[in-house]
């Protein structure tokens, strides 16, 4: 018997990670939206490229969760994206009752299910979802650190000339503008990023990685969607294959980095049981307080909420 997992929201990002799913080709996918033939559309397109691509996943689209009944995973994409000119902030009070109500329905039709958020405001997003839901915190996490490590790893590839296989990074903190990448265990192919790229183009790329998101808005007039779509993905692949893979994810921190009561970008264990652990690495002082100026503009961010 073949996985299932549902994607929620049918417009690029979610559709993205429907299609990349279906070409996994461990899992049929249901792709849900509220606007009628939206999803179905784009499902019937996604299934007929099989016969291109060569998988057998079956995808189903629909505009009630009815479908979705039995799913091991729902990845939540639903919501407003963003603007030019919008913060990710100013989506807190729509996308709060989008993702409120995409929560009730989903864990209704399948209460075993790992939720994983992709809407924005990411961080608070996953707050509703773990409060309206009901669901351990191992099981309502989010994605944003794969994607933020995965913009960083691209400057570095680009930056130095060398493989994008051979960095190794990792993007901490709240997904924004005050996100975290760790550059003292950064290195391309075993090696140090302070030894191949001096102080000054490693801050540049920092820079440009935690304003990621924004370069992509002003240029596409809204959000990206190849690599979220893909990041998200790669997310699923962890949990429904039990891979145990060490990804940077959104997770529910109690006491972790000295944090306590809120979703932060850090290191997990991710396999069936969702976030089987929580990885601490060795920080050194500034990215310490990097972290700890990224968790005081979540915490503002969440105490919008009404939630």
């Amino acid at each position: 018997m073949r996985h299932k997992v549902t994607v929620v929201g049918a417009g690029n990002v979610g559709a993205t990670c429907a299609q990349e799913l279906a070409r996994r080709d461990y899992a049929d996918v249901v792709l849900v939206d509220i606007k009628e033939g939206l999803p179905q559309g784009k499902a019937l397109d996604i299934d007929q490229a099989a016969a291109v691509l060569g998988y057998e996943s079956n995808v189903t689209g629909s505009n009630s969760y009815g479908e979705t009944a039995g799913s091991e995973v729902v990845v939540i994409t639903a919501g407003l994206p963003r603007q030019p000119g919008m913060s990710r902030d100013d989506l807190v009070t729509t996308n709060e009752k989008i993702v409120k109500s995409v929560a009730e329905q989903a864990v209704a039709a399948s209460p075993d299910a790992i939720l994983v958020i992709v809407s924005n405001p990411l961080d608070a997003m996953c707050h509703v979802a773990k409060n309206v839901s009901g669901l351990p915190k191992e099981r309502v996490f989010g994605m944003a650190g794969i994607l933020d490590t995965a913009r960083f790893s691209a400057f570095i590839a680009w930056e130095t000339g060398m493989s994008v296989k051979d960095v190794t990074a990792m993007v901490l903190g709240g997904h924004g503008d005050q996100m975290v990448p760790v550059v003292s265990a950064t290195t391309v192919g075993g090696v140090p990023l302070r030894k191949l790229v001096d102080g000054e183009r490693i801050s540049a790329m920092v820079e440009r990685t935690a304003k990621g998101g924004g370069e992509l808005v002003n240029l596409l007039g809204t959000s990206a969607w190849y690599a979220p779509g893909a990041a998200a993905a790669q997310m699923v692949d962890a949990i429904v294959l039990d891979e145990k893979r060490v990804l940077p994810c959104t997770a529910y921190l109690e006491g972790e980095y000295g944090i306590d009561g809120l979703y932060m970008g850090v290191p997990v264990v991710l396999g069936a049981q969702g976030v089987e652990r929580i990885v601490e690495l060795d920080l050194d002082e500034v990215e310490r307080q990097a972290l700890e100026t990224s968790a005081a503009a979540v915490r503002e961010v969440v105490g919008v909420l009404t939630t």
